[in-house]
């Protein structure tokens, strides 16, 4: 068709949302479906945070809000971030709450993203965190993070990267696909390079709150890195909230203004009612020990997919522990066959979802990314599959 926008012809789809799509429809015509593709917790919203939204609804917060987000929530986010991450924002001006996770990344992006700037990019990396600053013209530059290299990129590859343009770095730890996240050494240095180079760092730490052996580094949490770092969240994994769709955006003063004009222009406000009800979860006392529940069950299927590894002892697949978030990051390169081949093929001959590696860059292919937010049941027989399907090739 004529007069269309033809810079999201340089979009791509959502491969999980394609997956899911594809799999609701064999679910629909009777196919036994084992759905490991979605990086949706398997866990329900706890109750106590429903009837806080229903008590709220019930009070008359169902009409607008403040843009920039009820008070109420913004001294919520403030002391979640000093408590969980030990860093400091003011609530009044230094946070602004979002339409979920990805609003606030849009929001951030807007914020900063002239035409025509470099953002630096991970590779592999969840697809929104390029497709977004393409959407917004825009230049991505993926920065490889090899598996071998634990998916963080060698240092040295920030540098080669660097143009006279580069305007913003983008990172997530823990890492959508590969649950993977840099030592805390490591991102002071990238904090150094950022400095030195007038650089962004716009940090994606939805997973911050799901790991296992040890804890992630929030990216703000060095001395002077607040003056050049954004803070993406949400409550979406680690309170089982993605359908609530709330996040938030936690950066400099100058930066919430800017962000605050790209949310009032693209949906005035979070519900009321929801925002109470994500004030309450995120600072009542029992609702964080249910996340550190779900952080628990995540760790025991973790454990359940490397102890079935070393039990089958399969030559054609490559298990990497990943050290947060609920994912793993599939190493069948050995096949020599396209992950969307891989996935299209246990899909069809086993019945498993799963995401292709190439879906989250090139860095990618020959993987296939496994959510392990399903039950113990399926996280189980999924895997043998896979690894069985694998053997057989």
């Amino acid at each position: 068709m004529r007069n269309l926008n033809t810079q999201m012809d340089l979009i791509r789809q959502s491969a999980t949302v394609a997956m899911a799509d594809r799999i609701l429809a064999l679910k629909a015509g009777g196919h036994k479906i084992i759905g490991l593709q979605v990086g949706d917790p398997d866990f329900g919203t706890h109750p106590a945070i429903a009837e806080a939204a229903f008590k709220a609804m019930q009070e008359g917060h169902t009409h607008y809000g403040p843009s920039v987000g009820m008070l109420e929530l913004r001294n919520a986010i403030a002391a979640k971030l000093q408590r969980d991450e030990g860093v400091t924002y003011d609530p009044a001006s230094e946070i602004l709450v979002t339409h979920g996770g990805i609003h606030a990344y849009y929001t951030a992006m807007q914020s900063i993203l002239n035409p025509g700037d470099d953002v630096l990019v991970p590779d592999p990396s969840w697809a929104t965190h390029s497709n977004m600053a393409v959407m917004l013209r825009g230049n991505v530059i993926r920065i490889p993070a090899p598996a071998e290299n634990g998916f963080v990129p060698h240092f040295d590859s920030w540098l080669k990267a660097l143009t006279p343009h580069t305007k913003v770095i983008v990172l997530n730890y823990p890492s959508n696909p590969t649950g993977a996240f840099p030592s805390r050494e490591y991102l002071q240095k990238l904090q150094d390079f950022a400095k030195e180079h007038n650089l962004w760092i716009v940090s994606d730490e939805v997973y911050g709150s799901l790991y296992y052996e040890g804890k992630p580094t929030c990216v703000a949490d060095f001395e002077g890195a607040k003056e050049r770092t954004i803070l993406v969240n949400s409550l979406s994994k680690s309170y089982a909230m993605t359908g609530w769709r709330v996040g938030f955006l936690a950066a400099p003063a100058p930066v919430i203004q800017q962000a605050l004009k790209a949310g009032q222009n693209s949906i005035t406000c979070v519900a009321p009612f929801i925002q109470k009800a994500a004030a309450f979860a995120l600072t009542d006392p029992a609702i964080q020990e249910v996340t550190a529940g779900m952080r628990a069950a995540y760790s025991r299927r973790r454990d359940l997919v490397l102890r079935i590894a070393t039990e089958l002892k399969g030559e054609r697949l490559r298990v990497i522990s990943p050290q947060g978030a609920f994912y793993f990051f599939l190493d069948l390169r050995a096949l020599n066959m396209s992950s969307v081949e891989m996935c299209e093929r246990i899909l069809e001959e086993e019945g498993v979802g799963l995401v292709p590696g190439l879906a989250f860059g090139r860095q990618g292919e020959g993987f296939i990314r496994m959510t392990i937010a399903a039950s113990d049941e399926d996280v189980e027989a999924g895997f043998r599959k896979i690894v069985e399907w694998a053997e057989r090739q």
